[in-house]
C-alpha cells in the first residue's frame, strides 16, 4: 500500500463515482479504478460494486471510510504528491526508533545500502533532510521527529483497516464457496438440498467453513468462471459450457392463478384444463408476473410460452418482471395475475392456488456445477455426499451416484 493510493481510494468513496473522483483530482479514470483495485486485493475486502454506469459502496466500504479519510489525511500531511510505499515510512520508523540505519537494517533483514537508499527517496519526496548522520548512528531532524509523529499515527489507521485482512484470507481460503440460484420457499428441492447440506458439512467438517450465497443463475455462471464461487446450484436446462454438472433434484412446473380469478372472464376451471386452447386463452386474458431473464426458471417459462403461444399472441401477453418469488405469489394470490412456478415450491399454499402442469418436458433441472480445475470434482464429490446423506428423519434428497454431464 502507498500513500496515494489511499488518498484516491478516499476521493472516491467521498465522490460515490471514479468519474467524479477523477475530475476532483484531475486524473485517470484508469487510476482511480485501478485504486480501487490495489485497495481491495490488499485488504482481502470489496469496497464498491459496479452496476452498469452506477457504483455502489460495499456495508464493508462504509465500515471503513472513517479510517480511510483518516489515513487519506494523514497521507497528505506529509506533504508529498509521490506515492509512496507505507512499507518506506514504517522503515524510516525503525531507523527513529534504533537510532541507527545499520541497526534498523539488521533488524528488518535488509541490507544497509538499500535501507540507505530509500530513506534518501523519502528525503526527496518530502523535501527535508530527516535524518543527521554520524558514526554513533542517525537522529531524526526536526522535520524527522514530525514526520515520525504523522508516520505512526498513519500507521496505526493503517493496522485498523488492516489487521483482519490475513485473517480474512485465510478464512476465505480455506473457505468453501458454494452458491445457490435461490430457494423458491422453505419446502422447495433447493432449499431442502441446501440444509442437507449445511447441517451434514457442519457435523462432518467443523474446521472447513460452508459459505452459501443465493443469487441469480446468470451471476452464479459468471461467479463459477470469476473463482467467486467453486461450486453453484443452477437451475439452467444445462451446465454451462465450461463446467461438468450433475442433476440433484428435478421439479415439475406448473401455471398458477390465483382463486379470486373472475370465472365469468377466463374460468377458474380453464387453469385445471390441460386444454392447450383454453390454457392460452388464459394467458392473454390475465397479467403475467415473471422473474427476469437472469434466471433459469425464466428461460424455461420463455420456452414454454415461445412453443404454446403464436408470435402474435406473445405481443399481446401482459408481461410484469419480477426477480422476487413472494412478490410474484402476493400478485398470484391477491391481484388476479399468473405466473409458472415450481410445483414443490407451492405446497404450503395449494389450496388457495389454482394450477395446470406443464407438459414434462418443460420440467426444470437443479444442476451441482463446477468448472474444470484441479480438486473442483473431489469438492462436488463432498458436497453431493452430504446432500445424499439422510435427514434424521430418514429423507433422502439426492439420487446416488448421479451421471456427470459434460457440454462441449
Amino acid at each position: 500500500m502507498d500513500t496515494l493510493t489511499l488518498v484516491l481510494v478516499d476521493t472516491v468513496l467521498r465522490e460515490r463515482s471514479i468519474r467524479g473522483a477523477a475530475r476532483a483530482l484531475d486524473r485517470p479514470a484508469s487510476s482511480l479504478a485501478a485504486a480501487i483495485a490495489r485497495f481491495e486485493d490488499e485488504v482481502s475486502v470489496r469496497l464498491v460494486e459496479r452496476s452498469g454506469t452506477a457504483l455502489g459502496l460495499t456495508l464493508e466500504a462504509e465500515r471503513l471510510m472513517p479510517d480511510i479519510a483518516l489515513a487519506a489525511a494523514r497521507a497528505k500531511a506529509l506533504g508529498s504528491a509521490a506515492a509512496i510505499k507505507l512499507q518506506t515510512l514504517e522503515r524510516f520508523s525503525q531507523v527513529v526508533a534504533q537510532g541507527s540505519i545499520r541497526r534498523a537494517a539488521r533488524l528488518i533483514g535488509l541490507g544497509q545500502p538499500q535501507l540507505t537508499r530509500q530513506i534518501a527517496q523519502l528525503e526527496f519526496n518530502l523535501d527535508c533532510q530527516l535524518l543527521t548522520r554520524s558514526s554513533d548512528g542517525a537522529m531524526p531532524t526536526a522535520d524527522g521527529i514530525r514526520v515520525a509523529a504523522q508516520i505512526q499515527s498513519l500507521l496505526e489507521i493503517w493496522q485498523r483497516i488492516s489487521r483482519a485482512a490475513g485473517e480474512r484470507f485465510r478464512k476465505v481460503a480455506a473457505t468453501v464457496r458454494l452458491g445457490s440460484v435461490i430457494p423458491l420457499g422453505y419446502e422447495s428441492e433447493i432449499a431442502r438440498l441446501l440444509a442437507n447440506l449445511t447441517a451434514n458439512w457442519l457435523a462432518g467438517r467443523p474446521d472447513v467453513p460452508l459459505f452459501v450465497s443465493s443469487t441469480t443463475a446468470e451471476e452464479l455462471v459468471n461467479g463459477l468462471r470469476s473463482g467467486l464461487f467453486d461450486l453453484a446450484l443452477l437451475d439452467t436446462q444445462f451446465p454451462p459450457p465450461d463446467c461438468d454438472g450433475v442433476v440433484v433434484a428435478r421439479t415439475a412446473l406448473a401455471l398458477v392463478g390465483g382463486s379470486e380469478i373472475d370465472e365469468a372472464d377466463v374460468g377458474v376451471n380453464d387453469l385445471r384444463s390441460s386444454s392447450q386452447t383454453l390454457v392460452s386463452a388464459l394467458l392473454l386474458a390475465a397479467p403475467l408476473a415473471v422473474p427476469s431473464p437472469r434466471s433459469g426458471l425464466r428461460q424455461r417459462i420463455n420456452t414454454y410460452l415461445e412453443q404454446a403461444l403464436t408470435e402474435a399472441q406473445r405481443d399481446k401477453v401482459r408481461l410484469v418482471e419480477i426477480d422476487s418469488i413472494p412478490v410474484i405469489l402476493n400478485l398470484v394470490l391477491h391481484h388476479g395475475f399468473l405466473s409458472v412456478l415450481p410445483q414443490a415450491s407451492l405446497a404450503r399454499i395449494k389450496p388457495d392456488l389454482v394450477q395446470t402442469r406443464l407438459p414434462e418436458q418443460y420440467d426444470m433441472n437443479f444442476w451441482l456445477c463446477w468448472p474444470r480445475r484441479t480438486g473442483a470434482k473431489r469438492l462436488a464429490d463432498a458436497v453431493l455426499l452430504d446432500m445424499d446423506k439422510k435427514h434424521p428423519t430418514g429423507n433422502d434428497t439426492v439420487a446416488a451416484s448421479p451421471p456427470i454431464v459434460r457440454i462441449p
